[in-house]
């Protein structure tokens, strides 16, 4: 995860949201619970399968950039993503620590209309904890863990909408602790301007990312530099499939992998449980470990996507 100092994130759950605030997020829940008349079944997700992939990933131990272990989970995507077809970003930064290799992965998989849906997900450790035991098993492990399983999903199927693109991108984390902007965020950054540069930006419909999904007590948050007609789309896909009450009772601000997107006008949202132990207490600390997590988890937040990206097909 990205994002603010401690101390921010204990002012915003003091807050209060202003009566004009509580109102417009009611009335925007309001419409987004009315049920959709669409009766195709729902997308399936195997939530097993996903929880292993969770198992190996930090099996191969901390990862943070420029480590061995950072180039065996790069290894463990592609050997995932064999046959499918995947786009490799790979360039170098320079940060207070040195240079580092940084390597976005991005699989795609073609659909019938013009346009492009990305989901994203980092998969590295942080820096600063690297002579540490942190493993990141919700913050990076869960949400690559997802998008294996997507990509399952995904694969051999005519996509009856938009193409999908599934990006594992790398070097989120921030290099310092507390959270230091300017060197983080580095490959959503590359990618982002690479994609405005040759035009391919323009084709993207929608921002999905993945962030922290994978609590056992899961409640994502409701994200306010996220897109608002995004948010209530996944809200209507989540009721539809009848995990509402795991979605947006609460609503904060966030800054992560989804910002350099939102800078440029793409509509994106942040799916991510930003309340990971009391008071986030879990969060970049050794005890991100696996017993925290669920598999029905990774299945609400799977099947919630693959729903979203149908609906968002339709539209």
């Amino acid at each position: 995860m990205t994002l603010r100092l401690a101390g921010i994130f204990c002012l915003i759950l003091g807050m209060t949201l202003p009566a004009g605030a509580r109102e417009k997020e009611a009335s925007a829940s309001t419409d987004a619970t009315q049920k959709s008349t669409d009766t195709s079944p729902p997308p399936t997700f195997n939530s097993a399968r996903a929880m292993q992939y969770v198992r190996e990933i930090v099996a191969l131990g901390p990862r943070p950039i420029g480590s061995a272990n950072h180039k065996k989970v790069e290894d463990y995507i592609h050997a995932h993503l064999k046959g499918d077809v995947v786009e490799d970003d790979a360039f170098t930064i320079t940060a207070t620590e040195g240079k580092f290799p940084v390597h976005n992965i991005v699989a795609k998989f073609p659909g019938t209309r013009d346009g492009i849906i990305v989901i994203a997900s980092h998969y590295d450790t942080n820096w600063p904890l690297k002579d540490t035991s942190y493993i990141g098993a919700n913050d990076g492990a869960s949400s690559s863990a997802l998008l294996l399983e997507i990509a399952n999903q995904l694969r051999g199927k005519k996509l009856d909408g938009y193409s999908v693109w599934l990006l594992w991108d790398d070097a989120e984390e921030s290099m310092r602790l507390p959270w230091y902007d300017p060197e983080a965020l580095y490959g959503v950054r590359h990618l982002a301007q690479k994609w405005q540069d040759d035009g391919t930006i323009k084709k993207i419909k929608a921002f999905i990312l993945e962030d922290m999904i994978g609590d056992a007590d899961l409640n994502i948050d409701r994200d306010q530099n996220s897109t608002s007609w995004l948010e209530d789309l996944i809200y209507q896909a989540a009721t539809r499939l009848g995990y509402q009450s795991h979605f947006f009772t609460r609503a904060i601000p966030m800054d992560d992998d989804h910002k350099p997107f939102v800078e440029r006008g793409v509509p994106s949202s942040d799916l991510i449980d930003f309340d990971y132990g009391y008071n986030n207490v879990f969060w970049h600390t050794t005890q991100d470990t696996v017993d925290k997590l669920s598999p029905k988890s990774l299945e609400i937040v799977g099947m919630v996507t693959l729903e979203t990206v149908q609906m968002l097909g339709r539209k």
